[in-house]
């Protein structure tokens, strides 16, 4: 039985949020590893551990550089967690290190004509349901408006069951085996998370939306924060629910 949430977060603007708060409201300790303040990354978790793999805008790419050694441990430790069918949610990069270490392709998103494709800010996300007793979908819409933040996608790992799709990324979430779930949205943040990412994270933001970028997600928060924060708690309790079942 898990009784404990083990997060790994990679950067100051990335942490759990809404993650550690439905940990506690199930019963589950939450512990925080700080990875970029030099945290150690553990070898193994314990059967009575949940890990939760968080974002950052380091990628796949950057495993083996020195800038971010604990990268190579964590794809140890994930695929540890595979093997072992231990739990495990990862979020943005966290999943695309899921997929990583189960051999799918993670690559920059890219248009027909070669052009880089971001996904920044609000847009709904394809919930495939397998029956209305679905686990990880149960008592949710056919679709979900959340939160994106990345460049970089996952293509759906052998023997995964999609749980989640846009038209520009086909895989946003999976559940492979019977207890690791990616997301490649963020369902986790609120309105001030959603403001520190787009202060810490300008450059990557004006990139991918231009100048107008923050007020324009600024604008989008308005619209679609307050209306899918419903869904986006049911789908978080049902994910850490299910992975915390055992």
């Amino acid at each position: 039985m898990v009784k404990r949430a083990l997060v790994l977060q990679h950067v100051p603007f990335e942490g759990p949020a809404a993650i550690g708060e439905v940990c506690r409201e199930v019963g589950l300790e939450v512990e925080v590893r700080r990875l970029d303040l030099g945290d150690a990354v553990p070898e193994a978790v314990s059967p009575e551990e949940l890990l939760v793999v968080m974002g950052g805008p380091m990628g796949i790419g950057d495993i083996g550089s020195p800038e971010f050694p604990f990268l190579e441990r964590e794809v140890e430790l994930v695929r540890r967690c595979l093997t072992d069918e231990a739990p495990i949610l990862g979020v943005c990069l966290g999943a695309q290190l899921i997929a990583h270490v189960a051999s799918a392709p993670v690559q920059p998103m890219k248009a027909p004509d070669g052009a880089r494709v971001f996904e920044l800010g609000w847009a709904p996300v394809k919930l495939h349901k397998v029956g209305p007793g679905d686990p990880i979908l149960g008592g949710l819409e056919g679709e979900l408006s959340v939160f994106h933040w990345h460049g970089d996608h996952f293509a759906l790992p052998s023997g995964a069951r999609l749980l989640a799709s846009t038209e520009v990324c086909p895989a946003q979430g999976f559940l492979l085996g019977a207890r690791a779930v990616g997301l490649q949205f963020h369902i986790e943040v609120g309105l001030s998370e959603i403001e520190t990412v787009m202060e810490a994270d300008r450059s990557f933001l004006v990139r991918a939306r231009g100048e107008r970028g923050p007020e324009a997600i600024r604008e989008e928060t308005k619209l679609h924060e307050a209306p899918s924060l419903g869904g986006r708690q049911r789908l978080l309790r049902n994910i850490v629910e299910f992975l915390a079942r055992g």
